[in-house]
């Protein structure tokens, strides 16, 4: 499974920088954090405006279009705006935990680009144990969510931030199956060496995997229809409600940032990163992070918001179960050595099985529930 020889992309750049380009550590180190900021922001501008005219047209409407052509300028305008307003803190609230939450919330969606390849060998660090760093330091933004509920003194923040730690703890564990059945194929736990090893996108070997990994990566970051830690109908507006200024800025630069976090990971572990053909490798990173991400807008356009119970039980008697099966089904596949000739057979199999489960299992065996509950 490993040494999968079919290829179904042409003229790949298989040519890798040297580990300290561009001339020493500390030279490589300033490049790729110059680099990677620089990418995040221009970045998270670029969603942003491709979320709110997207979702414009999705609904019949035209969105925003009066800053800059096209309204390219409106997240720039919307920037300087929430920059120039007054910072409020309650007098209630701990004030150095309330100033630290948007800090230790944002740094580690930027850290996980450190492990993630624009091209073959084109990112700061390449961990063997990547995927692991990814991981751990994803979680590590709940810390801070957490903190800025807590160190608000509301109530409504405080449920809205344990609501995500609720989210966070139940969706990690099919979040993680999902990557072991990539790390099977694969054989490596580095982000780089599992793009190489895409000669088929792993989408196609692993298209259960896939859904796991995109509905559970929405829910820990709050995405539609997952959202309820920023429930406004019940909670005002979770675990942010007390922030103003710059320090609100910094909650909605990391809601987009670990969104783009998340597609640039399925695109690394599902759609070969930065593999394909004419194109430069880093052009289409970017290409198939745009793609996922539009996925996530089309899904927050199209499915309603689910309840809080419905949020536990989705991850607990859905994706975990599904994922048990995922992980099953590849091992049996790598251990069986299925011949590389008949990949096009295995492809088959895999979403045929998925298409089974998720149907016998939805129908069967798992019900969101009905009626209203409180919570």
């Amino acid at each position: 499974m490993a040494t999968i020889e079919l290829n179904i992309y042409n003229l790949v750049n298989f040519q890798s920088i040297p580990p300290d380009w561009p001339g020493g550590f500390w030279w490589h180190w300033l490049f790729f954090t110059v680099v990677i900021i620089g990418f995040v922001l221009t970045m998270v501008m670029g969603v942003i405006y491709i979320e709110r005219r997207g979702m414009a047209r999705m609904q019949s409407r035209l969105g925003p279009n009066r800053t800059g052509p096209f309204g390219l300028l409106q997240p720039v305008a919307d920037a300087i705006k929430v920059l120039l307003k007054e910072n409020i803190v309650p007098d209630a609230a701990d004030k150095l935990i309330h100033w630290l939450a948007p800090v230790v919330a944002f740094a580690p969606a930027l850290m996980i680009f450190a492990v993630v390849p624009f091209g073959n060998g084109v990112l700061l660090a390449d961990l063997n144990v990547g995927i692991l760093y990814v991981v751990a330091i994803s979680s590590v933004s709940t810390v801070g969510i957490f903190m800025a509920g807590w160190g608000s003194s509301n109530k409504y923040s405080l449920l809205g931030a344990m609501r995500n730690v609720a989210a966070v703890v139940s969706y990690e564990i099919p979040l993680v199956l999902a990557i072991v059945g990539v790390v099977l194929i694969s054989g490596s736990l580095s982000l780089n060496q599992m793009v190489v090893a895409q000669d088929v996108p792993f989408i196609l070997l692993q298209p259960l995997g896939f859904l796991l990994f995109f509905a559970a990566g929405c829910a820990e970051i709050n995405r539609s229809p997952f959202d309820l830690m920023e429930a406004d109908s019940e909670i005002v507006a979770g675990f942010h409600t007390e922030y103003s200024g710059m320090k609100f800025a910094m909650f909605y630069l990391v809601e987009y940032a670990e969104a783009v976090a998340i597609s640039a990971i399925i695109a690394t572990l599902f759609l070969g990163g930065w593999r394909g053909p004419i194109l430069p490798p880093w052009l289409w990173f970017v290409v198939k992070v745009i793609i996922v991400f539009f996925a996530m807008v089309w899904t927050r356009t199209t499915l309603p918001r689910i309840r809080i119970d419905q949020l536990m039980a989705f991850a607990w008697k859905f994706l975990f179960p599904m994922s048990l099966f995922n992980l099953f089904i590849t091992a049996l596949q790598v251990l069986a050595g299925w011949p590389t000739e008949l990949v096009w057979a295995m492809i088959i199999v895999n979403f045929a099985v998925m298409a089974i489960l998720v149907l016998v299992w939805s129908k069967l065996f798992f019900k969101l529930g009905r009626g209203r509950i409180e919570v």
